[in-house]
């Protein structure tokens, strides 16, 4: 007995979903909550686990096909039912000749973002697993595809037609699977690939337990790490270039590029945005965190960075300048009467905000779990469709690759999004005793963007200003939430 999986409603606003990529083959043993496939929506992409266990008899839904909410996806059944023949073939199962190949993602950036959030100073944290980039994509054939009755020709034409000839088409499948793995797992993402650089793990010894047999963060983890190399080599290793594996290629974009180029664009073209900096010492909050930083992490279980200093700074100065909270709703002013914080976080497949919500009643402790908690399950594929939703604005750690600031774009219908450069110590001029002297000090760049329709100038220099003078008083102590 067959019974249907339909795609499940995914968040209050999402009707439909795109399937981007089948976990699972005709015939494969499935098990209650084993995820069968991964979909695509406006607002997030996840895993859909199957509700049932027995055996994949039919998928209905192929690659890159964008569906209802509701819509049958794939029957599964107690493996009764007699696997597609040559003579009934699946209506649903592409060959893989005429099979589109399945669309490969490359971990780029969100352009109104350009940077990830959650990161301790000036390194981000490696990703969690997500859809890999295949270099030979026209080699990997469709998922979707019955597999058993194809690979029959494939037998050797001089096979007499004995019992002893039966194996070999049964065996054949596996030739097309072996290949596919060997693509997947020749190419490595860049932040899994400076993960193993960082912690001198050697990739070539490492055996990849993601789809396909993708390195994942995990597998690195629990890799050992090669001896260091020897001085005198050291030159050479550092004059290598390394070559991305999407150099002189063509990729299909994925459904969440597309969204996020579509509003990136209607955000330019309806709003007027412009950029303010201020430039902000940040060397108490550093020594402040030195000294709590231990106790910190033992009592709230994560690390205290920079982040959720800027994250409380900015909160409560969104308390003082709501317009920077504002939103616009035809030809008024809408003043939230609380203040939910998007926060940028990198993954693989670009930068998803999920939200913090009433960010202006958190501690630090509170806001670096949050952070923490979010950017964990963001790159993990783990997000409800509705945590990316309902902020009122968004904070990006530019800084977290390095760059001193940018001039990040405005997501509508928030009016404002905050870019953190990296925390870098150089010389300045400081005041002591009224006498101007030079000193070694912690730096950052705040780069507010804003829309001009009802933001102007010295709202967003007052906001600025505010958390500028927060920062830079660090009196933080009664904050801490531990």
């Amino acid at each position: 007995m067959s019974e249907s999986v339909n795609l499940p409603a995914l968040g209050e606003s999402v009707t439909e979903g795109t399937v981007t990529r089948w976990l699972k083959n005709v015939g494969d043993r499935v098990e209650v909550d084993e995820p069968l496939l991964e979909v695509s929506t406006d607002k997030v992409d996840t895993e859909i686990p199957s509700p049932i266990a027995g055996v994949i008899e039919a998928i209905l839904v192929a690659e890159d096909e964008t569906v209802e909410v509701g819509t049958p996806l794939v029957t599964i059944g107690d493996g009764s039912a007699p696997a597609p023949s040559e003579e009934t073939p699946a209506a649903e199962a592409p060959t893989p000749e005429d099979a589109e190949p399945a669309p490969q993602e490359p971990a780029v950036e969100v352009p109104s973002t350009d940077a990830p959030a959650p990161a301790e100073e000036s390194s981000a944290a490696a990703p969690a697993p997500a859809p890999e980039v295949d270099p030979a994509p026209a080699k990997t054939p469709a998922p979707v595809s019955a597999a058993p009755a194809a690979p029959a020709p494939a037998a050797p034409v001089a096979a007499a037609p004995a019992p002893a000839a039966a194996p070999a088409p049964a065996a054949a499948p596996e030739a097309p699977a072996a290949e596919s793995n060997n693509a997947n797992a020749g190419y490595v993402t860049p932040l899994v690939r400076k993960l193993a650089h960082d912690r001198n793990v050697d990739l070539s010894t490492v055996t990849g337990t993601g789809i396909g047999g993708r390195i994942r963060k995990q597998d690195v983890l629990a890799a050992e790490p090669v001896a260091a190399p020897a001085t005198e080599s050291a030159p050479a290793a550092a004059a290598e270039v390394e070559v991305s594996p999407l150099r002189g290629t063509t990729v299909k974009m994925s459904r969440l590029r597309k969204v996020i180029a579509e509003r990136a664009v209607i955000s330019m073209q309806t709003s007027a945005q412009l950029t303010s900096v201020v430039e902000v010492d940040v060397t108490l909050v550093a020594a402040f965190r030195k000294k709590v930083m231990a106790e910190f992490q033992e009592k709230s279980g994560v690390k205290l960075s920079f982040l959720p200093f800027f994250a409380l700074a900015a909160a409560e100065a969104l308390k003082s300048h709501p317009i920077i909270n504002a939103t616009i709703d035809g030809d008024q002013i809408v003043y939230p009467d609380h203040e939910n914080i998007s926060i940028a976080v990198e993954t693989e497949r670009g930068l998803l905000t999920p939200v913090i919500s009433n960010a202006g009643d958190l501690s630090l402790a509170g806001l670096a779990q949050e952070i923490a908690d979010l950017a964990a399950r963001t790159r993990e594929n783990k997000l409800k469709p509705d945590e990316l939703s309902g902020g009122t604005f968004t904070l990006t750690n530019t800084g977290s690759r390095g760059a001193l600031f940018d001039t990040p774009v405005v997501f509508l219908p928030q009016v404002a999004i905050l870019g953190t450069g990296v925390v870098v110590k150089r010389p300045v001029v400081v005041t002591v005793d009224g006498a101007d002297a030079i000193a070694v000090r912690s730096m950052v760049y705040l780069a507010l963007s804003y829309d001009h329709r009802i933001v102007d100038g010295a709202d967003a220099a007052g906001f600025l200003v505010s958390m500028k003078k927060r920062l830079e008083g660090a009196d933080f102590t009664g904050n801490l939430g531990i």
